[in-house]
């Protein structure tokens, strides 16, 4: 783990290299491409070496293919929609990126609708594209509409830190009333309780232990839950 600049060089090598956020590979005709970084923050990568990124905490969501993310539909555009992903363009979506999707048979998606898709083309010269579906399995997996619910933004750090396994709070919070959710790596989490009441404390909770605004631990999200209307 290291602290890097922008245009920096990552001597990054597996025979199953990933490249996430923050780095980009410079294609080299006469010997090996390089990597270089596209943005300031902490390099990390995965145990196996096999997946590198730059980690830093920001609210201008950048694609990186198979990240998954919530996305807005903006509008129709041909057979697919144009998709909000919080990026500095918009997404498209196609209308038999979905499972089981036919001519025939296709989802309906209205404006303003929530879809939780996977980015699956992302590159600086062309619009991002996405798809409801896990590419291996080609099923849904959790993609698609995102029904009810409610949308709440944070910054791209905090929602790194739900999708980790190991962090506490959407277990805590799921201990406590039956809820869903879903992470975007662009600054969105769509959460769905059966209550109003317990959708505003999952919202609440998320934003209080959100680097950008409280930062609260695990033991002050405990004590601040016993202080709401459970």
């Amino acid at each position: 783990m290291s602290v890097t600049l922008p245009g920096e060089n990552v001597q990054a090598q597996h025979k199953n290299l990933k490249l996430g956020p923050g780095l980009l590979q410079l294609p080299n005709p006469l010997g090996p491409s390089t990597i270089i970084t596209t943005r300031a923050g902490i390099l990390e990568h995965s145990a196996n070496g096999s997946k590198w990124w730059v980690e830093s905490n920001s609210r201008r969501y950048v694609p990186a293919a198979q990240e998954s993310v919530v996305g807005i539909i903006a509008g129709k555009a041909g057979e697919g929609w144009r998709v909000d992903i919080g990026a500095a363009h918009s997404a498209s979506l196609d209308a038999l990126a979905f499972e089981g999707a036919t001519k025939r048979n296709r989802p309906n998606l209205k404006v303003n609708s929530l879809v939780y898709a996977r980015v699956s083309l992302a590159h600086k010269d062309m619009e991002p594209e996405l798809e409801c579906f896990d590419a291996q399995t080609r099923k849904a997996e959790g993609f698609g509409e995102l029904k009810g619910g409610f949308m709440l933004r944070c910054s791209l750090g905090m929602c790194r830190l739900l999708l980790d396994p190991k962090h506490f709070l959407l277990p805590l919070l799921g201990s406590m009333f039956p809820l869903e959710a879903a992470v975007g790596m662009n600054g969105r989490v769509w959460v769905s309780t059966k209550e109003v009441r317990h959708t505003i404390v999952a919202s609440r909770c998320i934003e209080a232990v959100d680097p950008d605004g409280g930062g609260m631990t695990e033991s002050d999200v405990k004590a601040f839950i016993k202080t709401l209307d459970l």
